[in-house]
């Protein structure tokens, strides 16, 4: 846990440094006026006590309780701007490191997991953190203090109050190991109850279609479920423990009165030291209670940071020579890749995509054409080989500057809840308002979009919700456009559209490739008849390559692919006789 907080507070060192000594100090001044309130007793049974004295006590109190107020306030309003900024640090790290990961960690984790790191467990450190550990820090120096007074007044009754501390710490120890094993349960549950939630949301079209709203979706039902029993399991489990590490403080503070009571018949301790420990000795013990309930909270809280810190250390794509390419040809040598550590999609493939010329990828379904793609955007690096852009390995170069040199358009367009005119710019940032005006139209956004109440400044909604699958695709390009980039990336970007709506896509993307390398994945060989060269793959492997014409004539694969899409053209419902 130690660890955990110390990788937490190099953010902001300073801040943590200024928190800490105002939480021990606040703790001291908690503490002290016990030492006082000792003098006074021994005052009072002094046989001759001094009235002026007495009230010189009382005033410092007075004031230690003025000058603890304004601490505690202090100390407060500290710690919480520590908590968020620490917080606050952390989501930032969070982020900036996502956006360095290669595409692969997003698809080997699940997406709910990793929002819940984000959002859940940095708001569980924020939370916890804010509360526990001013009250931990507090508590711990205010019975230090407190010890040493009374160890002062009678050392033997201190040890035995003193003594309670040990046999309390191996019960907590073990409330801790039940909560480190239900904590990360409840982590587990609560993140699968995220991850259904979201599917159940995303599905709700076709889950209501089937009838499987309510309790018959059977999934959700059950995540609930577990993620009920998983909660009541963390709060009770560790419970009764902390409850009899309560009790065994109560039952040393009995003891300690009752050897007192005995030291006291005996004439070996004074009535003053007596009425101490029973006054001054049960505060020895409030510190310590509030210790014991946030220690347990505490040890939540580092699964939480565990599980933030996890995140951090996961390997980010970095640039080993930090090249920059002078040419945009794009070459393969070699290059075998599998997902997850799996089986290989790609079994060393090499080919040659020469500068401004277009390149299509076609095959059967899971053939490997769209990681292909993936690999030359270093959305992945290849497991086996090189992939070139100009000559330079892309493994040398940093992943934002391959991303710079990379316009993609994809079947699957992702558009942010804003305005048409800010999803256009955000291919380029800093383009004028002219230079996204220009895309659209060359785009064939603004044919539809003078039509929408507000024009380009029409929101988009939430992924695109607002337009249809054409409008957005249109979008795509006028992005890609915009951004100009020197390589182009088509993933069947007009696999699934209609025809007039597919023609209009044509004709941005006749726009879009002019003077690019482009690399196009197709199904419909009609899209890609004028490419310089064509690859066809087949289990990850490269079958064929020439173009158009060289693979018709040499009647392999391609060439029943050819046939099979003319025979087919479309498909139609038989009529049925109903007699």
């Amino acid at each position: 846990m130690i660890k955990n907080l110390f990788f937490t507070f190099k953010t902001s060192p300073g801040l943590v440094r200024k928190s800490i000594l105002l939480e021990l100090l606040h703790g001291a001044f908690i503490a002290v006026p016990a030492g006082f309130l000792l003098l006074i007793i021994r005052e009072l049974f002094s046989g001759n006590p001094v009235q002026s004295r007495l009230w010189n006590y009382i005033w410092i109190m007075i004031g230690l309780l003025i000058i603890q107020l304004f601490l505690a306030v202090k100390t407060i309003v500290t710690s919480n701007i520590m908590t968020y900024q620490l917080s606050t640090n952390l989501r930032v790290r969070l982020g900036n490191h996502l956006q360095r990961l290669s595409m692969g960690t997003f698809k080997q984790r699940d997406p709910g997991d990793l929002a819940s790191v984000v959002l859940q467990d940095v708001a569980n450190f924020e939370m916890i953190f804010g509360h526990t550990i001013a009250n931990m820090a507090s508590a711990i120096f205010a019975t230090l203090i407190i010890s040493v007074f009374l160890l002062i007044t009678d050392w033997r009754l201190a040890l035995v109050l003193l003594a309670a501390l040990p046999i309390c710490w191996l019960v907590i120890i073990g409330a801790d190991y039940l909560v480190s094993r239900q904590g990360e349960k409840h982590v587990l549950a609560r993140n699968q109850t995220g991850a259904r939630f979201l599917e159940y949301v995303q599905g709700i079209r076709h889950i209501k279609s089937f009838g499987m709203t309510g309790k018959r979706f059977v999934s959700l039902d059950k995540a609930l479920n577990d993620f009920r029993k998983a909660s009541i399991r963390t709060e009770v489990i560790p419970g009764p423990l902390v409850i009899i590490a309560g009790m065994i403080l109560e039952l040393f503070f009995l003891l300690m009165i009752g050897i007192a009571i005995t030291f006291f018949a005996q004439g070996s301790l004074a009535a003053s030291a007596l009425i101490t420990f029973l006054i001054i000795g049960y505060r020895l013990y409030e510190p310590i209670k509030i210790v014991l309930v946030d220690y347990v909270i505490l040890r939540y809280m580092n699964i939480s940071l565990s599980r933030v810190i996890d995140v951090l250390r996961i390997k980010e794509q970095t640039a080993g020579k930090k090249l920059v390419p002078e040419k945009f040809d794009v070459v393969f040598e070699n290059v075998s890749f599998g997902y997850h550590q799996e089986k290989n999609v790609l079994k060393n493939i090499s080919f040659r995509v020469p500068e401004n010329s277009l390149m299509a990828l076609v095959g059967p379904s899971g053939s490997g054409k769209t990681t292909i793609t993936s690999l030359v955007a270093r959305f992945w690096d290849a497991g086996q080989g090189s992939v070139k852009i100009g000559g330079v390995d892309v493994k040398d170069m940093e992943p934002a500057e391959v991303y710079a040199l990379i316009s993609e358009v994809f079947q699957e367009v992702y558009l942010f809840d804003d305005t048409i005119f800010n999803n256009i710019l955000f291919g380029r940032p800093d383009a004028t308002e002219d230079e996204v005006i220009q895309a659209a139209d060359l785009a064939q956004v603004l044919d539809f979009a003078w039509e929408l109440p507000n024009g380009l400044h029409s929101k988009a909604g939430e992924g695109g919700n607002q337009l249809s699958g054409g409008q957005k695709q249109r979008i795509s390009i006028a992005r890609a456009l915009l951004k100009d980039a020197p390589i182009v990336l088509l993933d069947e970007a007009t696999a699934s559209l209609d025809p007039e709506n597919e023609i209009y896509i044509q004709q941005a993307i006749q726009e879009l490739v002019k003077n690019k390398t482009v690399i196009v994945v197709a199904h419909k060989l009609t899209t890609i008849k004028n490419a310089n060269q064509i690859l066809v793959l087949k289990d990850g492997a490269l079958a064929e390559e020439g173009t158009h014409q060289d693979l018709i004539t040499a009647n392999g694969l391609y060439h029943q692919l050819w046939n099979i899409q003319q025979q087919v053209g479309g498909w139609k419902i038989k009529r049925i006789d109903l007699g």
